[in-house]
């Protein structure tokens, strides 16, 4: 089965969205599935049952279930024009987490999206974890879910989006030559 959002935001903008991604119906194995042409972005056990038949097409994405590692695809990662995570639910946090490590620890710099449960709320920190695209629910209006990125002016914490702390980046009422910025912690 081929779902498909006609927009998605990417970056800070609102785009159309030329990328389908194909789920496995009731008795269909990777094995088998038969990956149609376009710009597909195909779950993790597709892609490892079928890389040698889908490795020489362009474009090609991938889809990581919120229970998959990254490392299970970590040397084809280049190959990969979109890597998505699903959100099954907007209570599951796992895609963080794995987003988090496509980024930091696999170094992963194409598009990362967010499919699924994904909701205004969770833009910013996902955001802050290396996602640059999102396909929001449908039933939620994806302008308003664009406001999601910007509703935090600053961050305490060091993340992707952010890797120095707001401690190390700003000492207030203190002029420079006396900050310590915490060297050696």
């Amino acid at each position: 089965m081929l779902n498909h959002h006609p927009q998605i935001i990417k970056g800070r903008a609102v785009v159309n969205d030329d990328w389908s991604v194909l789920k496995l119906d009731e008795g269909q194995t990777p094995e088998s599935v038969e990956v149609p042409q376009g710009k597909i972005i195909v779950p993790v056990p597709v892609w490892l049952a079928q890389r040698e038949q889908l490795s020489g097409r362009g474009e090609i994405g991938i889809w990581f279930a919120s229970d998959e590692l990254a490392d299970a695809v970590k040397d084809d990662l280049a190959q990969f024009a979109v890597v998505a995570v699903d959100f099954p639910k907007f209570t599951d946090g796992r895609g963080y987490s794995i987003a988090y490590n496509l980024r930091k620890r696999l170094g992963y710099t194409g598009e990362l999206r967010a499919i699924g449960d994904v909701l205004r709320d969770q833009l910013f920190q996902m955001y802050r974890c290396g996602f640059d695209a999102y396909a929001t629910r449908q039933d939620r209006n994806i302008h308003d879910a664009l406001k999601g990125l910007s509703v935090f002016s600053e961050t305490y914490q060091a993340s992707v989006d952010q890797p120095v702390p707001l401690f190390r980046r700003q000492a207030r009422g203190v002029p420079p030559e006396h900050v310590d910025t915490g060297a050696g912690i």
